[in-house]
Formats: C-alpha cells, structure tokens, sequence
C-alpha cells in the first residue's frame, strides 16, 4: 500500500487529531484561566507597595470583569466565523501580555493595564475554548466537553490564587517569581493550539465588531432559568475573590498570603467537585441543589463574617462554592445543549457575558458599601441579597414545574365523550 493510500484510509478517522486536539484546548482553557486569579494573594503586596486603599482591589477586579465582557462582546461569534484556533491563539498572547504588565508595573496604571488583558484574554477563553472542546469532543460526548470545560475553568481560578499564594509566601521575588511561571506555562499551551486540528471552517466575510446579545428565540425561557442561579453563583465568587482577602487580614488576623490563597482555592476547589457530583445526580436536580446550597452556604458566611469565625467562614464558601459549581454546569449544559451549532460560541459567550456582569457589579457595590458602613456589614448584606436571589431560583423553579405539569395533565385528558339524547337519532333521519 502506498503512503497516499495509507493516508486516505487513516484520513476519516481522525482520532488521535482530535483527541490530541481536545486535550490541547483543555489545557490551554486552564492555562489562561489559571493567570487571571494569579494576583489575587499579592493584592495586599501591591497595595503596601502603591499605597492604594481596598476599594481600589474592587475597582481593579471590576476592570479585569470590564475586560471579560468587552472580549465576549467583541470576539463572542468571532471563532464561529473564522475558526476556532484563529481566536485562542490571540488569547493566549493576551494571557503573555498581561503577566508582562504585572512583571514590570511599577505604579496602579500598569496593574490596571494588565488586568484589563488578562480580561479581554478570558473572555476570549471562556466562550471559544468551551465551544473547541465542544466541537473536538468524541460523537454523544458533549456532556463530557461542558464538563471538562467547567472543570479546567474553575479548577484553574482556584489555583491560581494558590500558585500564587505559595510562591510569593515562600520563594524568593513574590511579585515577579508568579508571573515567569505563568509565562512558562503558556509556552506549551500555544504549542498545542498552533497543531491542533481546526473544527470550524472559515467564513469569507468575518465581521468584527460589538453586537447585542442574540439569544435564539426558543431557548429564551432555558437561558434565563440557567442564568439566574449562575449569577447568584458568580457573585459569590467574585467576592470571595476581591474582598476576602482583606477581611481575613483585617477582621481575623490571617496575613499569610498562602492561607489566603489556600481559603480562596478551597471555594473553586468545592465549585470543581460540585460540578462533579452531577456526573451522579440527575441532571434537573443540579439547578435547584446548587440554589439550595448557595443559600445554606451564605447562612454559613454571615455567621462567619458575624462571629468574626475562620471556620465558619471557609465552610460558607466551601458550601456556597459546591452551589455555585452545581448550578454554572447544570446552566452551561443546559445552553450548551438547546444552542444552534451555528450560534455555539455566541450563545456561550453570551452566557458568560452574563455571568461575568453579575461577577463584577456586587463586588463594586460591595466595596463602596464597605467603605460607608464597614466590611462586616456590606459582607452581610451581600450575603441577604445572595441568598435572596437563590430563593428566588427556587420559587421560579417550583412555579415552572407546577405549569408544566397542569399543562402535561390537559394534554393528557381524554376528550370530553358527546352525551346522546334518547331517540335523538330518530331526529336527524
């Protein structure tokens, strides 16, 4: 057989290509999402050194969320139109020049600059790299592509703060050391997107440019039912991120940046494993146990932040960090399963285009009610809102099911039978 002929009849499988490609864009996705926590420890370095105050942490981590969503908003559909490794491969340069920014800052400005790209990077990651893996994963695997998606995505963000808390905790250069190590792992990562096989066929006429969110008609109901337990779940994290590091340093003394890494890792680390657990609970209990845990675990939280308690504390986000990683799978699933293929990326870009608004504006409400009424208060009021919000899931949820059910049941009742008079034949002849 000659080497044509070997190629050809190898060609349609394409196996390896694909599996190699799969594990590529998962890595890549946990690579460039793992550098956007990276700062998180070292906030109360670069405050010491530049002098600013917490509500600017707040400011900063909005700026990163502003980045996200202008990303999405701009490159959302653009991997549909010119292919999926065309968008990563900027996004990874993005990631490079982000750690960069924070390699030479010397003041706020370059801090700012770089969490603006490392912004604009993951929101490039978030919708293209879930619809790669989406497209390279093996014929009825499409459950599996969201959930390594989750996975990598929130597995990386907690490690992140981690990778960073034990490296500026005990190796030598804290502010520098974290970011050459974030540098060498993009190396391999844009290694294994330049060979990756290419899903999507290029369009002739891309067009680049911000657009609305468009939402097919009708999946409009399954996109906000899965959105509303995903905002309450992002919220969480974007304040356990931004403004728990100094309410453990101020309210309970905790100053070691790897225990504050280690605090913030083990609320992803819950979000990884409680999109794990629904590789075993059915698939429409994953929205309702995720709201239910968010409320059990903002209880937790405000005993904590009330009893100025560690262990209640991490327990609230550990809690609250399993309800958030029920409900983001459970809704991602849900989109990613009711989305046109012509519309993937799109659609989940503007799923997290949602998720990243609802991460960005409480942890600002948050700052500027900590600065009027103290971070203990604003961290119970957040908590109330959180809390409320999930209930609200619920109550939408029972109401939803009630509806459906009256309406199974209508369409499953047999036809009213016609009553016959007596003799009412002998009429009609």
């Amino acid at each position: 057989m000659s080497i044509t002929q070997q190629t050809t009849a190898r060609g349609p499988k394409q196996r390896p290509g694909r599996r190699f490609g799969f594990a590529a864009a998962a890595f890549a996705l946990a690579v460039g999402m793992l550098g956007t926590t990276l700062p998180t420890s070292l906030y109360g370095l670069y405050r010491d050194r530049f002098g600013f105050s917490e509500l600017m942490i707040t400011v900063i981590f909005a700026t990163y969320a502003a980045g996200v969503i202008t990303s999405l908003l701009l490159f959302g559909r653009l991997s549909d139109q010119i292919g999926r490794r065309r968008v990563l491969l900027p996004g990874l340069l993005l990631s490079a020049l982000s750690a960069v920014c924070f390699l030479t800052a010397t003041g706020l400005p370059l801090l700012l600059l770089g969490r603006i790209v490392s912004g604009l990077s993951a929101g490039i990651f978030t919708g293209t790299a879930t619809a790669t893996l989406i497209d390279l994963a093996p014929q009825g695997g499409r459950g599996r592509a969201t959930l390594v998606a989750a996975v990598a995505n929130m597995g990386a963000l907690g490690c992140g703060p981690l990778l960073g808390g034990l490296l500026s905790q005990w190796a030598g250069s804290p502010l520098r050391l974290t970011f050459w190590v974030d540098l060498l792992l993009l190396v391999p990562a844009v290694i294994g997107i330049l060979v990756m096989p290419e899903p999507v066929a290029r369009k002739s006429h891309p067009q680049l440019r911000p657009h609305a969110l468009k939402i097919p008609k009708e999946m409009r109901s399954v996109f906000v039912e899965a959105a509303m337990p995903g905002c309450a779940g992002f919220a969480v994290l974007g304040l356990l991120t931004a403004v728990n590091p100094d309410f453990l340093g101020q309210e309970l003394g905790v100053t070691s940046r790897a225990i504050v890494g280690l605090v913030v890792f083990s609320v992803f680390a819950a979000s990884t494993l409680g999109q794990l657990t629904l590789q075993v609970l059915p698939k429409r209990a994953a929205i309702p146990a995720g709201a239910s845990a968010l409320i059990v675990g903002m209880g937790s939280l405000a005993l904590g932040l009330a009893a100025s308690s560690l262990a209640l504390l991490v327990l609230g986000g550990v809690i609250a960090g399993a309800g958030q990683g029920m409900s983001f799978r459970g809704g991602l699933a849900e989109v990613s399963e009711h989305s046109p293929a012509a519309q993937r990326a799109e659609v989940t870009s503007s799923f997290f285009v949602v998720m990243y608004t609802a991460i960005s504006l409480p942890v600002i409400g948050e700052g500027l009610l900590a600065r009027a009424i103290g971070l203990r208060a604003a961290g119970l009021t957040f908590a109330a809102l959180v809390a409320a919000l999930s209930a609200a899931v619920l109550i939408r949820m029972e109401s939803t099911h009630r509806r459906r059910a009256r309406a199974h049941t209508a369409s499953d009742s047999p036809a009213p039978v016609a009553q016959i008079r007596p003799g009412a034949h002998l009429l009609n002849q």
